[in-house]
């Protein structure tokens, strides 16, 4: 079985790189877009729609959006494991705008103040990976570039704090699988099909 990891589409908030944890905001125009470029790649060969994966999807409207968007909406089931990492007092901030009060501040060792612990971030990751699997099947995942990140650096079996080597773009496609029987990264942070002509 395989892991699909797709990153939601931009919004206003990714374009500016604002900390969006559980604000509610929708995808830009070129962020529905990119969803649909996206789903149109699921779509054709070597995957071609994912007959039989079991898909789910965050609750928050821009991952949401974008699950629609890629045609799946219809398979996903909403999970709150999927939210974005809750950033209490930094929610909206840049990370300039946090390192003029917390000079040096890494959000990958030093959390947030107000949110969710890092611990608690890696057990959601841990919960998503433990039901990926669960099954002899696919599964795929609409979700955030924060705890995308996680799942993957938990998928390998590493502390969450290797999540900070192992960056996401919006409207990203990831698959995590196997090698020699070992957890292992087949794709990351493929955008491919955003490419001109593709």
């Amino acid at each position: 079985m395989r892991l699909f990891l797709v990153r939601h589409g931009r919004t206003a908030w990714s374009v500016s790189g604002q900390h969006t944890g559980r604000t509610d905001i929708p995808l830009l125009e070129e962020g529905r877009a990119d969803a649909k470029a996206l789903g149109e790649r699921l779509h054709r060969p070597p995957w071609s729609g994912l007959a039989g994966a079991e898909v789910r999807t965050s609750p928050l409207v821009r991952a949401a959006q974008t699950c629609e968007l890629a045609g799946f909406g219809d398979r996903a089931a909403r999970w709150d494991a999927l939210m974005e990492f809750h950033y209490g007092a930094y929610e909206g901030l840049t990370p300039a705008q946090i390192a003029e009060a917390r000079p040096g501040w890494f959000i990958w060792r030093d959390g947030v103040p107000e949110g969710e612990s890092l611990a608690q971030v890696s057990e959601r990751a841990d919960e998503v990976v433990a039901w990926a699997r669960s099954a002899e099947r696919d599964a795929v995942v609409f979700a955030h570039g924060h705890i995308l990140r996680a799942i993957g650096a938990r998928w390998l079996g590493e502390p969450v704090a290797f999540a900070s080597r192992i960056r996401l773009a919006p409207a990203s496609l990831s698959v995590l699988g196997w090698a020699y029987g070992a957890p292992a990264l087949e794709v990351w942070n493929d955008t491919a099909h955003l490419e001109p002509g593709a």
